[in-house]
């Protein structure tokens, strides 16, 4: 029997199941989401955020599992939960030949506004996003960041207690990031709106409350940001060589495991890694080309959960010790 599901969170996935034919997308997953957080899920292309983010839309109906928006099931109400969500999507949905007013308006229809309430709500929404003066130029003529306003303007044309967004800062420059997140802020400290995000970019992923790391289809990690890097528990190093499985496994011999080879460096992981270089650099000079030593990144936090890099192929990191967890 499923157990009940928390329909006081915002968003709640308990064992979610997507496949396409024999391609296994998203493998059980489970999570819960808050009212009023900035949640992000985490992945590489290919992770399953995408699929995961149509099926919260109700564009995509699960193989298995649920998933309730605001209580309500995504499979079995989508209409209910239509009326509960503001939706941006990665690839601009905006007629770029109409105005930004003409294109939250011709929206606005949609959901059944009209009349004053519709006018009133189209301008309340390009005021908050910093569009206003640009009412009535053709969408066409804006840059990417303003052209992002007004996807946003239109995802919260009747305020939405939830905003989904996929991949909300694709083809931004930094200043537009930088409004952006301003903003998302905004609709959480002053109109309690949660936002759920999907992003590959981990200084996007930083800026949530709390994140939810998928890999091939399955969550590998999930808390705050400062939570998961804490994991990690020490410094990370770094070693270039031309032979890094020779350098992994003298390291291991001599200084104890686990190491890891990633995408051709010598990756480990050690509680005061600065103390341990100067013996690695004595031991293996002749060998290593050049030795960094860093605080955990997320990315880090990926390749300690899943065993391989962030992006390309899935080749599991090399390592004789305890392993990956």
């Amino acid at each position: 029997m499923t157990p009940p599901m928390n329909s006081a969170a915002s968003v709640s996935v308990q064992g979610l199941l997507h496949d396409y034919g024999e391609r296994h997308v998203l493998r059980g997953l489970h999570f819960t989401v808050p009212e009023g957080e900035i949640f992000g899920l985490l992945g590489p292309n290919g992770g399953g955020k995408t699929t995961l983010f149509r099926i919260l839309a109700t564009l995509l109906r699960p193989t298995g599992g649920r998933a309730l928006i605001m209580g309500h099931d995504v499979t079995r109400e989508p209409g209910e939960v239509r009326r509960r969500i503001g939706v941006v999507f990665q690839s601009p949905a905006l007629d770029r030949v109409l105005t930004v007013r003409e294109n939250l308006h011709v929206h606005g229809r949609l959901y059944g506004l009209s009349g004053r309430g519709l006018r009133g709500a189209a301008e309340e929404m390009m005021r908050r996003v910093r569009l206003l003066d640009r009412a009535d130029d053709r969408v066409g003529t804006l840059s990417g960041g303003l052209m992002r306003r007004a996807e946003i303007a239109k995802g919260l044309l009747y305020r939405p207690r939830l905003l989904l967004m996929d991949e909300p800062s694709s083809g931004l420059d930094p200043g537009a990031r930088q409004d952006l997140w301003g903003l998302l802020r905004d609709l959480r400290g002053h109109d309690g709106t949660t936002v759920l995000l999907t992003t590959h970019l981990m200084e996007e992923a930083e800026r949530c409350d709390r994140l939810a790391i998928l890999s091939d289809g399955v969550l590998v990690a999930a808390g705050t940001p400062r939570q998961l890097k804490a994991e990690i528990g020490g410094d990370v190093i770094v070693i270039s060589a031309a032979a890094p499985e020779e350098i992994r496994q003298g390291i291991e011999t001599r200084f104890g495991g686990p190491v890891q080879v990633v995408d051709g460096s010598v990756r480990l992981e050690r509680p005061s890694g600065h103390e341990l270089i100067p013996r690695l650099v004595e031991t293996f000079a002749d060998r290593i080309d050049s030795v960094t030593l860093g605080r955990p990144t997320l990315l880090d936090v990926f390749i300690h959960k899943t065993g391989h890099r962030f992006f390309g192929d899935e080749t599991p990191a090399r390592s004789s010790g305890r392993g990956v967890t």
